[in-house]
């Protein structure tokens, strides 16, 4: 039987105390090692019903306790479990990864770890209703990204994906960034992806712009949102235009904020009212 490292996470507000908890550790055969992620359960989950499902990624540089504990509302994921009766689960992965499936290195294989490993995982561990119809994901920045490319390659996963701020194009001369940083992702993003790295049309699959067609033909209901002081603003209106002209039905939106948890925490209960809508009991 497997064991599992439970951490509970105190938060100040008492009001949503009731939601619990758990980081697990899990491992990941496809690329021996094992990675954290943060499950909490409303105070409903008791064993005797299944629950529908929320994926919740971190940012580039992130960790699995990032929604836990970099929020501004402090309890927030509890909250919106408690509200909307769900399991919440944010997996943790490795920085600047995309949740891609490198085609060169075999530590960065975490589109595999999500789809295949983590998923069934979770799915075998907890009292999920294990179909499409009751399973969303969502993200921040890169955690977008991930959203945006997973449901869209593995649609038999997802009934709704929404991201926040979302790298909507790895291609970082889109981003109003430094040089130096603009550099040094880029750099990151060949050793990851070596010959496979394009960033001219036709797009990439490594790049949730190059997977539009694919959003078409899913029918995956979608949401994106970001601040129009953020420096990937320009990544989202490029996806937006490109799903309009695909005749893509999307949800898009653009409000005050910069890439900042300020902005994210506002936005999770935007987006859990949006994916709402479309998770079955």
């Amino acid at each position: 039987m497997k064991k599992f490292l439970i951490l509970l996470f105190f938060i100040p507000s008492l009001l949503f105390a009731q939601a619990k908890v758990d980081t697990i550790e899990i491992y990941s055969k496809v690329m021996d090692k094992r990675l954290k992620a943060a499950v909490t359960t409303p105070s409903t989950y008791d064993g005797s019903k299944q629950f529908a499902t929320l994926y919740l990624l971190h940012g580039g540089s992130g960790a699995f306790s990032d929604w836990h504990q970099k929020v501004t509302e402090p309890g927030l994921v509890n909250r919106m479990a408690e509200e909307y009766n769900l399991i919440i689960v944010t997996p943790g992965v490795g920085p600047s990864s995309y949740y891609f499936d490198s085609p060169v290195m075999d530590s960065v294989q975490y589109e595999t770890y999500i789809t295949a490993e983590l998923i069934p995982h979770i799915d075998s561990t907890y009292r999920t209703l294990a179909k499409k119809e009751s399973r969303a994901i969502t993200g921040l920045s890169m955690g977008g990204h991930g959203s945006i490319m997973l449901s869209a390659k593995h649609p038999d996963l997802f009934i709704a994906a929404t991201s926040m701020s979302g790298v909507m194009n790895i291609d970082t001369r889109l981003w109003k960034v430094p040089a130096e940083f603009s550099k040094l992702r880029q750099t990151q993003q060949k050793s990851m992806l070596g010959d496979d790295l394009v960033f001219d049309a036709p797009f990439s699959t490594y790049t949730a712009v190059g997977l539009v067609d694919k959003m078409m033909e899913n029918g995956i209901a979608l949401l994106m949102d970001c601040g129009v002081d953020d420096f990937l603003l320009e990544t989202n209106r490029q996806m937006h235009q490109m799903l309009l002209k695909n005749g893509t039905p999307h949800d898009y939106t653009e409000r005050p904020g910069a890439h900042t948890w300020e902005y994210w925490t506002e936005a999770l209960p935007f987006h859990l009212l949006f994916i709402d809508q479309y998770l079955a009991r």
